[in-house]
């Protein structure tokens, strides 16, 4: 075995490059974004290119899997929600090749929209996770993920946070002979088994159901799940959570304790800790989905169970080594803060980012109306909600602005504008502009074409361009300009929206200059590549 120091977004990557994938899948999100990166640098001879968006991704995924070849692909937890369709079916459809999903939440909103954790999606699908609580386990997760996935046809989640998946520690990788399976594929299955018509889904449903017995078993005796009973209080603690329970009760800890490292939940080593202590603790880093199911609707009769439900942690925010001490009536020194050297500040746009200049344009072009709506989308164009902007009202999810700001004129708002990056419109503001278009909305779309995508670093945009303009006329855009946002052209583009404001119906600005952080890779040089 050889020893690499990997974050764990790149311990999964490696543990997919030696299971022997055929491809890995990706759309690009924050803490997501390594893995898929990795394996292009490492390992250029397997498929890794970025996808149009995350329920792509997953389809591409479940594609080779059906082809008979393992695949990885991976996504942050809201991209998960862009996925859900065939994430949720495929539990139904099962795997040939074994597919294995790997989820980057992010407790806290490092640098997204909620905090929702996939494990309750996960749950809904009734498929297994496997939660990682160093980077040891990202890499050796990942391959018995991929040998259960296809030990049960079924595929099965990684589900990584942003402290374990942006974090580093030696991992030591044990490549072998599974490579090879990237040279061969599994014998195609029966096509009834993968068209979920409603007689062939009804069949697999019952299918899926009756695996559960036997998943429940597998976490049962899984060396994930590591059960210790001695003291009368109890703690139970899932994934990274283990570390900080170990931190704050040293080596030898009189409690007993339960580590969740694979799910469907081990009812039985939970029944064991149950039947033993009087007090139970639940610490995991997300939603309180053990410690839901461990209290149930009416609790346990005469035993005491605490967590994020009665406010022992808290109930929101990413834990840390000092709120697990705490809640464990670990006494705490409080950090020494030195003077700060440089004065914090909120985020901003990047010295020269052209989309300071569309939002200063956006801002003079509709300064003389009382009350505009901008509605805007998630990317760095976002940041036009902070000060001395103001020029964003909205940013919910990817794509919403246009639909947003169709609905919001369909209420009789006026005027009624929208920013969106050119990336963003490829992954899901294609659809929402031809609403529009059929429909003649009375907006202004902003397309921001910065020729990449820039907030999660600089991947390639799949509309950009001539491409994207084109597209845009494709999809029946009439009222079509094209403005480059430079200070000197700053009158020029005022001009423009204000015209396209003047338009009665649809009308689309493409605002065109590439983002200034566009430079050649560095990385590769600090990662070893795999032969072929």
């Amino acid at each position: 075995m050889n020893a690499e120091l990997l974050l764990g977004d790149e311990a999964v990557a490696w543990g997919a490059i030696d299971s022997g994938i055929g491809g890995a899948f990706s759309y690009a999100g924050t803490p997501a974004t390594e893995i898929l990166e990795t394996i292009q640098i490492v390992a250029p001879h397997i498929w890794s290119k970025w996808s149009a968006n995350e329920k792509v991704a997953y389809e591409e995924a479940l594609g080779m899997s059906y082809a008979g070849k393992r695949a990885l692909v991976s996504m942050k937890h809201v991209g998960l929600n862009v996925a859900a369709d065939p994430f949720m079916s495929s539990a139904l459809t099962g795997a040939v090749g074994g597919i294995v999903l790997a989820v980057g939440d992010d407790p806290g909103m490092h640098s997204s929209q909620n905090e929702q954790d996939s494990r309750v999606l996960a749950e809904f699908a009734k498929i297994p996770v496997f939660e990682p609580c160093n980077q040891q386990e990202c890499y050796d997760m990942t391959r018995t993920a991929f040998a259960l996935s296809e030990q049960y046809g079924l595929p099965v989640m990684i589900r990584l946070v942003t402290r374990l998946a942006h974090s580093r520690s030696t991992v030591r990788l044990r490549p072998d002979d599974e490579r090879n399976r990237s040279r061969t594929r599994l014998p195609l299955p029966d096509p009834n088994d993968w068209a979920l018509v409603p007689v062939n889904a009804r069949r697999r449903y019952r299918r899926l159901l009756g695996l559960q017995g036997d998943l429940i078993a597998e976490s049962e005796r899984s060396l994930y799940n590591q059960l210790t009973i001695r003291g009368r209080r109890g703690i139970i603690c899932a994934g990274i959570a283990w570390n900080y329970v170990r931190e704050s009760l040293g080596p030898d800890p009189e409690d007993s304790l339960l580590r969740i490292g694979q799910y469907p939940i081990p009812v039985g080593l939970i029944r064991q800790m149950v039947d033993h202590c009087d007090e139970i603790i639940v610490v995991e880093d997300g939603y309180p989905v053990i410690e839901q199911h461990l209290t149930g609707m009416l609790g346990v009769p005469g035993k005491s169970i605490r967590g994020r439900l009665d406010g022992t942690l808290p109930a929101d925010g990413e834990l840390l080594p000092e709120i697990v001490a705490r809640a464990l009536g670990v006494p705490v020194d409080l950090p020494i803060h030195a003077d700060a050297i440089v004065a914090g500040r909120p985020p901003q746009y990047c010295k020269g980012c052209p989309h300071a200049n569309s939002m200063n344009a956006l801002i003079d072009a509709t300064s003389g109306y009382e009350q505009p709506l901008l509605f805007s989308d998630i990317g760095c164009y976002a940041l036009g909600i902070m000060p001395p902007y103001r020029s964003v009202h909205s940013a919910v999810d990817m794509g919403a602005s246009i639909g947003m700001a169709h609905g919001a004129s369909r209420a009789g708002a006026f005027p009624v504008l929208c920013t969106i990056g050119d990336s963003t419109f490829a992954h899901s503001g294609m659809t929402p502009l031809l609403g529009a278009v059929l429909n003649d909305a009375n907006i202004t779309v902003l397309i921001l074409d910065n020729s990449t995508t820039a907030m999660t670093g600089a991947q390639d945009s799949m509309a950009s361009g001539e491409q994207l303009m084109e597209l845009v006329k494709g999809l029946g855009v009439k009222h079509l300009q094209l403005i480059e946002p430079l200070p000197k052209n700053h009158e020029t583009n005022v001009a423009a929206i204000k015209e396209a404001i003047a338009h009665e119906g649809l009308s689309v600005i493409v605002a065109r200059r590439p983002c200034i952080q566009i430079k050649p890779r560095k990385l590769a040089a600090k990662l070893p590549q795999v032969e072929a």
